[in-house]
């Protein structure tokens, strides 16, 4: 990956995180003077006379400012101020092709039309939670505050690591390989490290169909049955050569050691395949693509039109970092991840809301409500129903 698309990708990430500290009350001396450097505004209390900004401070601002396309400007003119409700959420928000600040100190009050909301408090963000269907359909929960321990295999409710018990000399006979699925359920995340050491994270309402164990020297096959993954790929110099495989309905993935984010949902028309390091080739109806770090291939399973174009990859495997990146999506798009997410339906009373586009950064730890509340804040909608797991956007 571009180490400069990293390192920006990074560096608002880390805003983001050091605003939710602040917040929180529990930043440290230099990151409080970090924040009044900022705005002086709401850090004048804080900063301390002993406190010099550093290198690392004076870094991350610039590449800050060029990252929202301003103007740079010393830090203590005032210039990157934040809008209370959006700090207090821990969410940086650029919306269209421009970007809105405004002086906490400066708000304009507006009548918002009146909010209905229902058991908010029950639609938190996801969680680690998955269902493990053994080889012999036995299925078995996870969740982060369960344990799962064989001697095949260990969760600690976070996570399901397996050992690799075929051997990896064989004299030829025929071995047994069993499978196993992991389905994340909407709501859902999880982490699975398979028996050759490759990793896997899941997004909410995925399935993923693996071996149990690895034979030495064989092609390592999996199936992403449905929904989103991002694999890092234990390299083929560890396992005899053998190459690594994902299956899907509609294309196979080939890979000899490598990171990669397959997105394949069941309800949309598109499976996208985007490649963070070293090579996979893509094939799919006698077709054969090549991609190279930093692309992302498009496959219609309509039409079976395929485009491939450069991206920022960090944009497109957020979700495994705790993030929603937005890049101009429709709100009609945007709502299905939301829907995955929180494990909601949502309708649209006004339909023209659905073409909306904007684009954002929002934490995905914060609750339904909060993401809400954002949204309508920034007048992208005007009022939002929640009725236990339906969401009616007006």
């Amino acid at each position: 990956m571009k180490t400069t698309n990293k390192r920006k990708w990074l560096e608002l990430i880390w805003v983001n995180k050091l605003l939710e500290r602040y917040f929180d009350g529990r930043a440290t001396e230099k990151e409080q003077y970090t924040i009044a450097h900022w705005n002086p505004e709401i850090g004048k209390d804080i900063a301390q006379d002993t406190l010099e900004p550093n290198e690392d401070t004076e870094r991350i601002w610039k590449n800050i400012v060029a990252e929202l396309h301003l103007t740079p400007k010393a830090p203590d003119k005032k210039m990157f101020q934040f809008y209370h409700y959006a700090v207090a959420a821990s969410v940086i928000l650029f919306i269209s092709m421009s970007i809105l600040f405004f002086k906490h100190t400066d708000q304009v009050e507006t009548t918002q039309p009146k909010t209905h909301i229902v058991n908010s408090k029950s639609i938190p963000a996801g969680t680690d939670k998955a269902i493990l269907t053994l080889e012999d359909g036995t299925e078995v929960v996870l969740t982060d505050h369960t344990n799962y321990n064989t001697n095949q295999v260990q969760s600690n409710g976070k996570q399901l690591v397996y050992n690799n018990l075929l051997p990896q000399q064989h004299t030829g006979a025929i071995q047994e390989i069993k499978y196993n699925y992991l389905t994340v359920p909407r709501g859902g995340q999880y982490y699975v490290k398979l028996a050759d050491e490759t990793e896997v994270w899941l997004n909410s309402e995925s399935q993923l169909k693996f071996p149990t164990s690895f034979i030495a020297g064989k092609t390592r096959q999996v199936e992403l049955v449905y929904g989103e993954a991002y694999f890092d790929v234990s390299p083929s110099s560890k396992h005899g050569g053998a190459k690594f495989k994902v299956n899907n309905q509609n294309q196979s993935i080939e890979v000899l050691g490598t990171e990669f984010n397959i997105k394949a949902y069941r309800d949309e028309s598109k499976i996208y395949t985007t490649l963070v390091e070293g090579q996979v080739a893509v094939d799919f109806k006698n077709n054969h693509k090549d991609l190279i770090p930093n692309q992302k291939l498009t496959l219609n399973v309509l039409n079976h039109n395929v485009t491939i174009d450069h991206v920022d990859v960090q944009s497109e495997i957020s979700w495994r970092d705790g993030l929603f990146y937005f890049k101009g999506d429709s709100l009609k798009d945007i709502m299905k991840i939301i829907s995955r997410w929180y494990d909601v339906d949502v309708q649209f009373e006004n339909k023209n809301l659905e073409e909306i586009t904007f684009k954002g950064v929002l934490a995905k730890h914060q609750n339904l409500t909060e993401i809400l509340e954002i949204i309508k804040n920034l007048s992208i909608i005007k009022s939002y129903n929640l009725y236990d797991k339906t969401l009616i956007l007006n």
